[in-house]
């Protein structure tokens, strides 16, 4: 933990002074409240880190003379912030340029991390989902220690802890890693049911494996990640009553329509991963099996992507959330792969704003907290230059970040303390 002491005492020096006591008021013009509504002319205020009330008055006088201060975002897009359903948060690249740095020190990796974490709430998400490390409890937790308190600016952070391989053991092993996990403080499992994409994304897991590790989770409140590409693990975790399907890329028709049935969340990438990977290549060319062979069934993995996106969004009730699956190299990027899911998948662009707000806090059982804009939700708030409705680039322009009522960007507005 002494590394992160240090982390947090240098960037502790940057952090923005805690929300006032006073009401805090957004102008709005037009705002995407999260949940497929276009709303205008909106004044939205802010206290104690939460939304108090949203109402059609952002031009006119306040309504009270102790209001504190006051944010003309008029001409811009307000939103709710972006959540992630799928980060690798603390993975970076190494001193040597290298993924999985070898000779990199603690208090180096520790730093990557956190600049990863800052990065992706500039970005305008402020929850990511990240799955796969137990070295993200220690960054998950000094986030939440709040600016107050010196913690590291960053997104509000979900994470799975160490996952779930067909290695990991018996299912009555299983189940009592589960009770483990819940233990040692994750907040969701992730389970390995099939082999990467690029090693042909067969399945791995057994369904009696599944059943005990989806089943113990779910009898211990716990939500369960599966990464599955083939059509066989993606129904082998369907049936075994898993959350939340990860990836997919070789999902049938059919597989989309059984998990709208069954109203398990799926969470596909249309491109960003992909391309990440072949800007990076070097970095990652040569570790474990990021090998020639890897990257060209990547390559030929990238239509199929796109594709299953597209299938998807036409599958009546099927509730698609957004995910990036971000490693080294991606972190800040996250908004990239709206264009990916719009520009490419054709996905409608509302239903791709709604993934990433009210549609990923829903999957996340936080509907009550996060993912829109209404009175009692944490105040966690974007603005962008452009409208993602029109032209789906505007993504890449935030200009605006608050989130828990404390502003973390504020690139394009004026400021009026009453």
């Amino acid at each position: 933990m002494r590394m992160w002491r240090l982390v947090l005492v240098i960037v502790g020096l940057v952090l923005p002074a805690a929300a006032q006591d006073k009401p805090v008021v957004l102008r709005v013009s037009t705002m995407l409240d999260g949940r497929g509504h276009v709303l205008k002319d909106r004044r939205i205020t802010i206290q104690g880190g939460k939304i108090t009330a949203v109402d059609p008055k952002a031009g006119g006088p306040e309504a009270s003379g102790a209001t504190g201060a006051v944010y003309d975002l008029r001409g811009l897009t307000v939103l709710p912030g972006w959540i992630d359903a799928h980060v690798h948060i603390t993975y970076h690249f190494g001193p040597n340029g290298r993924a999985m740095d070898k000779d990199e020190t603690p208090q180096q990796a520790a730093y990557a991390a956190a600049a990863n974490a800052y990065a992706t709430l500039l970005a305008g998400f402020t929850t990511v989902q990240s799955i796969g490390s137990p070295d993200d409890k220690a960054l998950r937790d000094a986030i939440n220690a709040g600016p107050e308190a010196s913690g590291l600016p960053g997104p509000r952070i979900l994470t799975s802890l160490e996952p779930f391989f067909k290695s990991s053991g018996t299912p009555e092993e299983l189940r009592a890693k589960v009770r483990e996990r819940k233990a040692a403080g994750a907040d969701l499992i992730k389970i390995f049911a099939s082999k990467s994409i690029r090693e042909g994304g067969g399945q791995t897991m057994t369904d009696e494996q599944l059943a005990a590790v989806c089943g113990e989770a779910k009898a211990q409140g716990l939500r369960t990640l599966v990464h599955a590409h083939s059509s066989e693990s993606i129904r082998a975790a369907i049936r075994a009553g898993c959350t939340q399907i990860e990836h997919g890329i070789f999902a049938t028709d059919d597989d989309l329509r059984l998990m709208a049935e069954r109203g398990v969340y799926f969470d596909p990438q249309a491109g960003l991963i992909f391309h990440n990977y072949f800007d990076n290549k070097a970095r990652f060319l040569g570790i474990e099996n990021y090998t020639e062979e890897g990257f060209a069934a990547m390559e030929k993995a990238v239509p199929l992507a796109i594709a299953v996106v597209h299938r998807a969004s036409q599958t009546p009730n099927l509730k698609m959330v957004f995910g990036t699956d971000a490693v080294a190299g991606a972190h800040g990027r996250n908004a990239e792969e709206f264009l990916y899911r719009v520009r490419d998948a054709g996905q409608n662009p509302m239903d791709a704003m709604v993934s990433a707000n009210a549609l990923a806090a829903e999957a996340m059982g936080r509907a009550d907290t996060i993912g829109a804009i209404a009175p009692g939700l944490e105040a966690d708030i974007i603005a962008l230059d452009g409208n993602p409705l029109e032209d789906i680039t505007a993504v890449r322009r935030v200009v605006f970040v608050m989130k828990d009522g404390k502003i973390y960007k504020n690139a394009a507005t004026s400021q009026a303390t009453k």
